[in-house]
């Protein structure tokens, strides 16, 4: 059974995450076709932009192929309306030998107001790829890698 919340609550801020910063790695509209059949944004949308935002991150900071490996902790806090403008971060937090872990967030804005909320966050963990499928080691550190 799904509960609809007001408006009102749906514009409150989750308190106890705060705001990445730094400049996002993806910015999209979610649409009607992105919908369960309750008509919220199906979670496998939103995890699917967080699995492309962190994807990217992990290729930059690979500088080549990579794949997901794993994604732990995934909890939403904050459902997702059509219209809604959702922003996805990728927090680089740990890197091994070939593999890289990001913390990602995705956040959302209703169309018609400036209160952003926390969806969801998760931790994805890829491993960079040589040309045949082989895990290859990372490149050196950049300085201050931390929001990709």
């Amino acid at each position: 059974m799904t509960v609809q919340q007001p408006d009102a609550e749906r514009h409150r801020p989750v308190p106890h995450i705060p705001m990445p910063t730094g400049d996002p790695v993806i910015r999209t509209i979610a649409m009607p076709a992105d919908t369960n059949p309750a008509g919220d944004i199906f979670g496998g949308w939103i995890m699917s932009q967080m699995d492309l935002a962190a994807g990217n991150a992990a290729a930059r900071l690979s500088q080549g192929r990579c794949a997901t490996v794993a994604v732990e902790g995934m909890t939403f806090h904050s459902p997702v309306k059509v219209g809604d403008e959702v922003t996805v971060w990728a927090m680089l937090i740990k890197r091994g030998r070939s593999s890289m872990a990001f913390e990602v967030q995705a956040w959302r804005r209703p169309r018609d107001g400036e209160v952003q909320a926390c969806v969801t966050r998760a931790l994805f963990t890829f491993v960079a790829l040589d040309d045949n499928g082989r895990p290859r080691p990372l490149p050196d550190a950049r300085n201050g890698e931390t929001w990709v």
